[in-house]
């Protein structure tokens, strides 16, 4: 059984297996593809034998809704993170908005954040991070479908993107403020889809243990 699973905030993705344990479900589990613990949305979660579609199911295109702000950097990229600068911002036009968004549509070549799961000789990137070193990364090949703005009020900014496995929203709206030059971070997230698995049909957290009873699927699942 494969399950969407609404990843609420605070939790992090292992968090939601954890609390599938203590419904009750015994079998093998596995997620395809992390979400940060700030935040939100669809978390695809693989029972026994599915497990096998994994690989598969992170092949899948993503969508997110995040709300941006212009003027601050952080550490993490993200609202988690401590503040390293603050800059002046000036509101801008939708039109600049829009001619840098399509600068980071399509292929594009993205540098991991250091607070990330990326392995620099054999260490996540995020261990580094927090004895206050910094390391050169590799830019990796993501992709960018589309980027659109939902809604602008300075210094905020509400957008959707759509786009290839690997890809980090935090790096993405970390080198729009770049572009900009003014800066920003990424206040919040939800991944709204993977694939055809939206948002609107996830179960929650808290409806776990009525899930499993009405569907019987606390042995082995194939």
């Amino acid at each position: 059984m494969i399950l969407n699973i609404f990843k609420p905030p605070v939790f992090t993705s292992f968090d939601v297996i954890r609390a599938l344990r203590r419904a009750g479900v015994k079998m093998k589990a596995g997620h395809a593809g992390s979400l940060d613990p700030f935040a939100t949305g669809v978390l695809l979660v693989c029972l026994g034998d599915y497990t096998k579609k994994i690989s598969q199911l992170m092949e899948l295109k993503k969508e997110y809704e995040g709300l941006i702000e212009f003027g601050i950097i952080t550490d993490t990229y993200d609202i988690s993170g401590k503040i390293k600068e603050k800059k002046d911002v000036k509101e801008y036009s939708l039109d600049i908005l829009e001619k840098v968004f399509s600068e980071f549509t399509g292929k594009i070549e993205q540098i991991p954040p250091m607070y990330s799961a990326v392995k620099y000789s054999g260490v996540p990137l995020y261990k580094i991070a927090r004895t206050g070193k910094e390391i050169e990364r590799k830019p990796k090949k993501v992709e960018i479908y589309s980027l659109e703005i939902l809604k602008y009020e300075s210094p905020f900014l509400t957008f959707r993107a759509v786009c290839s496995k690997g890809t980090y929203i935090r790096s993405l709206v970390y080198d729009i403020g770049n572009r900009l030059g003014c800066g920003s971070y990424l206040r919040s997230l939800t991944r709204t889809k993977v694939g055809n698995y939206s948002v609107k049909d996830s179960l929650f957290v808290g409806d776990f243990e009525k899930f499993f009873n009405e569907q019987k699927i606390y042995g082995n699942c194939k």
